[in-house]
């Protein structure tokens, strides 16, 4: 493994971002759609289906003529062609909106590519509340929890461009179908990994020997990690509480939620959970290991996606309080941009730290009745 680094003095993000250039950000569909051509370019199997959804320029394709095929708003269509073009050897890159690609064409994608275990990949833009301005027929808040459930899946949420492009480099050389799903707006990169407890991988679960007893973070063996499908980053150190989140805009709120707990005296480990399948258990049992609980942050309904999947591996592997802060059991009552529903909705660092001291609360006495966390 290479990249990671030490985490900065204080351990917030304030100090590694000081160290970096200024650079203007940009969305993950963005480095999606600047590096697709290229890796056409490299690899003759690389297809580009379209559903008319005006991020590509069809003259970046003029390097690879023919395949670059747009077949309009056609979702059931795009999913069958995919599959035809993947069951000939080709590796197709099926692109369309989260919500489309995994309700309106679940039939196909389910029956014609999970089914055959094809390898289609299909990237979801406008994730979660991306599209808000549209209203909820235009939501994504229910693509992981259908996508993590179809037999043979790879579920990937990078959490930032450069993760984006990762990603979908990554993914050429894995078996089946995949799914990645990416937002609608820049958001700024994320800190740079920090060690993480080291563990050995496993098909199978956790570890059975490795630093996951209490104190791991204090006294265990660490090692760094760039951007790998199937591994877990964490991107802070602390052994109070663990903030579990995946996707931009959650894992921003849990990165700036540890600075509001820092000042209120609360450690806080930050794990990106970008890979939702295959899940990391190791890292998630060692997030929890030793700590008031696990506060998960998505940009999801709290059933059936990474809070779902983060509970589900603690209650088999290492039963442990669990706090699920995402987009409650209702649809968004109104159209708005994405930051101000995620606000109106809880997905944010004044809520995630609000359920940490919550959890610590339940261990040490106290916690916080403020959603707002209006005292910090």
């Amino acid at each position: 493994m290479t990249g990671g680094g030490t985490a900065p003095p204080g351990g917030g993000r304030g100090a590694r971002q000081a160290e970096r250039p200024e650079a203007r950000p940009r969305s993950a569909r963005e480095a999606y759609r600047d590096l697709l051509p290229s890796l056409m370019l490299a690899d003759d199997r690389l297809y580009c289906l379209d559903s008319d959804t005006g991020l590509f320029d069809r003259e970046a394709f003029a390097a690879v003529p023919g395949r670059y095929l747009n077949l309009g708003i056609a979702e059931h269509n795009l999913m069958g062609t995919a599959a035809g073009l993947a069951a000939s050897g080709k590796v197709p890159f099926v692109t369309t909106m989260a919500t489309f690609a995994t309700t309106r064409a679940l039939e196909a994608v389910k029956i014609d590519i999970a089914y055959n275990g094809l390898p289609v990949r299909i990237v979801g833009t406008h994730g979660g509340l991306a599209a808000g301005h549209l209203g909820p027929t235009h939501h994504a808040l229910e693509d992981l929890a259908i996508t993590r459930l179809l037999p043979g899946f790879t579920v990937v949420v990078p959490g930032d461009a450069r993760q984006a492009e990762e990603a979908v480099r990554q993914s050429v050389a894995l078996p089946g179908p995949v799914y990645i799903r990416l937002g609608r707006s820049a958001t700024p990169d994320l800190d740079d990994p920090v060690p993480g407890p080291a563990s050995r991988p496993s098909e199978t679960g956790p570890s059975e020997t490795g630093p996951f007893e209490t104190g791991a973070f204090e006294t265990g063996a660490f090692e760094t990690g760039a951007f790998e499908i199937g591994r877990a980053q964490w991107l802070r150190r602390g052994g109070d509480v663990a903030l579990v989140a995946c996707g931009p805009h959650p894992v921003l709120a849990a990165s700036r939620a540890a600075d509001l707990l820092e000042a209120r005296g609360v450690r806080a480990a930050v794990l990106n959970l970008h890979t939702l399948r295959p899940l990391d258990a190791d890292a998630v049992v060692a997030a929890a290991s030793g700590t008031a609980g696990v506060v998960t942050v998505e940009e999801h309904w709290r059933s059936g996606g990474l809070g779902g999947a983060v509970a589900e591996t603690l209650a088999e592997h290492a039963p442990a309080r669990v706090a699920r802060v995402g987009m409650p059991d209702a649809f968004a009552e109104r159209a708005g941009g994405q930051a101000d529903l995620l606000g109106v909705y809880g997905i944010t660092a004044d809520a995630v730290a609000a359920a940490a001291l919550n959890l610590t609360g339940a261990i040490h006495g106290g916690g916080t009745d403020d959603p707002d966390l209006s005292r910090v």
